[in-house]
């Protein structure tokens, strides 16, 4: 990655998924708590004290970067799995805040599977409305726009069918007119072998797009 960021001359920031800390509630499970943020501001307890990762990733962070970094107002948004659903939330939610934004493998349904479910419940409650603003097929059928969806997704992935569900986001950017270009690949799990496959190509689409006025 580092390669390819000092190729195309932009400043990849890679933040953690949840806050840490002894102090911070947790789980034991690793697809909640300091495993699994959701990039969400949690709003029941224990949970809404600190996590708030998608006021974090949105505000606090591109502050800190500005302030330590020669950075520009000019940023995109990427993210694997969990964390590409974060950053197609954020893209979704805030379109004039980012120039485009990809991911590998996101969850594109949370709201409608398991895992999302899980989290929903336990950080948003049981009121399934604000699951919603967490959704990126939701989010779009309500309206919400960017120009471009870059997506890559393993045909050999466990979590395709049940979890992650990426023909939905296809099909309602197909529907509300949404350019997209998500590729399939035979072979290809859900592991860091896949990212580290096509990071590079996902790091020069976002250049090109940034270095677009």
């Amino acid at each position: 990655m580092q390669r390819y960021a000092a190729e195309h001359n932009i400043i990849v920031v890679a933040p953690d998924t949840s806050p840490r800390g002894s102090h911070v509630a947790d789980a034991d499970r690793y697809d909640l708590g300091q495993g699994a943020g959701f990039y969400l501001n949690a709003t029941q307890a224990p949970w809404n004290e600190h996590y708030k990762m998608y006021d974090y990733i949105r505000n606090e962070l591109p502050d800190l970067v500005m302030q330590h970094f020669p950075a520009t107002a000019r940023k995109s948004i990427s993210g694997h799995s969990m964390g590409g659903l974060g950053a197609l939330v954020l893209a979704l939610r805030n379109p004039d805040e980012y120039v485009s934004v990809s991911a590998f493998r996101p969850f594109v349904s949370p709201s409608q599977v398991p895992w999302g479910q899980q989290a929903f419940a336990a950080y948003l409650g049981e009121n399934k409305e604000a699951w919603l603003d967490y959704d990126p097929v939701s989010l779009i059928s309500q309206g919400q726009r960017v120009a471009e969806i870059m997506v890559d997704q393993g045909l050999s992935d466990d979590f395709y069918a049940e979890q992650l569900r990426t023909p939905n986001l296809e099909k309602i950017c197909q529907e509300m007119n949404i350019k997209t270009l998500i590729r399939y690949h035979e072979g290809y799990d859900h592991s860091y072998y896949f990212v580290s496959s096509f990071i590079g190509e996902h790091i020069a689409y976002h250049a090109n797009k940034l270095n677009m006025r």
